[in-house]
């Protein structure tokens, strides 16, 4: 029993200590926005006398076009982690050494196209996402900025798949706090005191990634090298691309293309559907976002463990400590249920004043925090699962979880903004569905963009609720 909860810890301490950073960088960067306050003037684009509100939402929607763009390879780290962990229980280096050239191979190919589309992509979107002129110049420059990070980005999912399966919990520990050390860091220096001011924030991404990169590829030459690649030629490489086993490459990253694309929709959606109801709302609920994510990634270190030994014991063909790395890895995500409670609890309205000085933002964004205790009790299982299917490589379970989500979050939604209509008597001023309302100063207009945001936040949770009780239902079925 101790060498269970020893294994887990070694493999979930490291990823927490550094998935709790990715948030922070999250966070930093919209802090940046949140003081830069009053900007004297983009030169470029004419526009001066941009408050906190219009930054933070150009960080939130350049974010988001990202996430647009890297939540469809997301299958280059979960299916690397799975069939990598598997390879590592059955002891069989060549395969382990074949899913690395694979994955980065994926990873570089994909990231020249996306910058080779970068100009259609965004004005693509645009047609679609609704924000103020400001904002989507903002995030414009965001973008074509930081989308020259790309091919680090995208082999950074592939280096740290790789090291999770081969059970290696502290190499993506150390990548990550050195890439969001950067972050912080380039970030806070370029906009504040080397005069970049908004462009620093993305120009420090892009400095940060390539730092990550740098750090992987030393690593894996350092400590990797003779154990695994000895004796891999290019003949191997190229038998590797033609997956002649049973194929579970490629179809496991189809079904995995899937869940990200579902993914994709609910927080595309829920960003788009924000920035419907003005710039202020469309901040509250990007930091609201954030401090979510908190918790995510904390328990997504016991879902990293919990994908590296499930699928080590799959490789083993061990049932017995499958069963036993499930139980106790749930026991360790619910002790982190009871210590955010805590946290969000006590901390909420702190954590939003360190992420903006702007009055407004704070009092629009604390109508939101009963949400943040809800977080822990719906979500954890939802993340824990999925490190466990991962790690099983049961991807049809992920697959439809993923649809279902979809479809309980859009539900939730329309049924949720209908009511509003109703019941506020404003159907017409929010052309029935509350998808195009212009916030405006009133009383009335305000509590309905409000009431708007807290049927939003339902929705998110009813994404999540549905993804714990589908993959509980097939657990037994799908995964042992």
């Amino acid at each position: 029993m101790k060498a269970i909860n020893r294994d887990i810890l070694k493999l979930a301490v490291p990823s927490i200590l550094a998935n709790m950073t990715i948030p922070l960088v999250g966070m930093v960067d919209i802090a940046v926005a949140g003081h830069l306050g009053k900007v004297t003037g983009l030169a470029a684009d004419g526009i001066s006398g941009l408050g906190a509100a219009m930054l933070i939402g150009g960080i939130t929607i350049g974010s988001m076009l990202f996430d647009l763009l890297y939540w469809n390879f997301e299958f280059l780290r979960v299916g690397t982690g799975g069939l990598t962990a598997q390879a590592y229980g059955r002891g069989d280096s060549k395969a382990q050494a074949g899913i690395f050239f694979k994955s980065t191979s994926i990873a570089l190919v994909s990231s020249l196209a996306l910058i080779a589309i970068q100009w259609i992509f965004v004005n693509f979107v645009f047609l679609f996402v609704k924000c103020s002129p400001e904002v989507r110049i903002l995030a414009s420059q965001y973008f074509y900025i930081r989308i020259w990070a790309a091919p680090a980005t995208l082999s950074l999912m592939a280096f740290k798949g790789w090291f999770i399966g081969m059970q290696d919990g502290i190499t993506p520990m150390e990548d990550d706090i050195i890439v969001n050390i950067v972050n912080i860091f380039a970030s806070i220096y370029l906009a504040l005191h080397r005069g970049f001011g908004f462009n620093g924030v993305a120009l420090g991404t892009v400095i940060a990634q390539y730092s990550g990169l740098i750090f992987a590829i030393v690593v894996v030459l350092a400590k990797y090298r003779k154990r695994v690649f000895r004796g891999f030629g290019w003949k191997d490489v190229f038998e590797a691309f033609r997956d002649t086993g049973d194929g579970k490459f490629f179809s496991l990253n189809r079904d995995l293309i899937i869940r990200s694309a579902c993914f994709i929709c609910i927080y595309i959606g829920f960003t788009m559907i924000s920035a419907n109801y003005g710039d202020l709302m469309l901040a509250s609920s990007a930091i609201m976002m954030k401090l979510l994510m908190i918790f995510s990634y904390f328990v997504d270190g016991f879902a990293y463990a919990g994908e590296a030994l499930t699928g080590r014991y799959v490789g083993m063909k061990d049932r017995a400590m499958v069963s036993m790395t499930v139980n106790y890895v749930f026991r360790w995500s619910i002790g982190a249920v009871a210590f955010f409670i805590v946290v969000y609890g006590a901390f909420g309205l702190p954590l939003i004043r360190i992420m903006t000085s702007d009055n407004s933002v704070i009092e629009a964004s604390r109508q939101f925090l009963p949400w943040l205790i809800a977080m822990p009790v719906i979500g954890c299982a939802a993340f824990t699962w999925d490190g466990i299917y991962v790690g099983a490589t049961a991807s049809k379970g992920i697959r439809n979880s993923a649809i279902g989500a979809v479809v309980a979050f859009f539900a939730v939604w329309f049924i949720g903004i209908a009511l509003l209509n109703h019941f506020s008597g404003m159907a017409g001023i929010a052309g029935g569905t509350g998808a195009h309302l212009v916030a405006g100063t009133g009383s009335a207009v305000s509590a309905y963009n409000v009431m708007a945001i807290h049927i939003l936040m339902a929705a998110y949770f009813a994404h999540l609720l549905f993804r714990t009780i589908y993959l509980t239902a097939i657990y037994r079925r799908s995964v042992l």
